[in-house]
């Protein structure tokens, strides 16, 4: 009795440490994803680096911002990004803010907070909460919503 006792236990911590090295996994890849999304973001006017972008979102990307609105596709989020981001601010994530969570045979949440900093002068000016469902498809990774929500000015003191 006291084996079989102990064998279930073992088993179920082999389970915990499975999945947490799968959680660990999935926020190791996602934190790259983020990453290479957002270093594309902040370089949109190099040539090539919004396309590249791109490759990070599905075609049926829906972007909700709490102060501009919905865009419904990747081809009106790309060219909103090319006409009010390229050039003009880049996006920092907040050390220590990224959180994701599995979603169960379709991808991951990430979420967290990020900042905007004015590229001529590199002050950051803002900042907001952001949601993005990511979904793993014949092993390619693609954001499919992004939220971008609860902007703010960010206060000296």
């Amino acid at each position: 009795m006291l084996l079989a006792a102990i064998a279930v236990s073992a088993a179920a911590a082999s389970g915990a440490d499975s999945a947490a090295s799968e959680e660990v996994a999935l926020t190791r890849t996602v934190t790259r994803l983020d990453a290479g999304l957002f270093d594309a973001f902040n370089h949109c006017d190099t040539p090539g680096e919004l396309q590249k972008h791109a490759g990070y979102l599905a075609n049926d990307l829906e972007f909700y911002h709490d102060k501009g609105g919905v865009t419904w596709t990747r081809a009106a989020y790309l060219a909103n990004t090319e006409k009010n981001v390229c050039g003009h601010f880049r996006r920092e994530l907040v050390t220590g803010s990224l959180e994701v969570f599995p979603i169960k045979d379709f991808g991951a949440i990430e979420q967290g907070w990020h900042k905007f900093c004015d590229l001529k002068t590199g002050q950051c000016f803002g900042e907001a909460k952001f949601l993005i469902v990511w979904r793993q498809q014949a092993g390619k990774w693609e954001a499919t919503r992004i939220f971008s929500y609860g902007h703010r000015p960010i206060v000296s003191p």
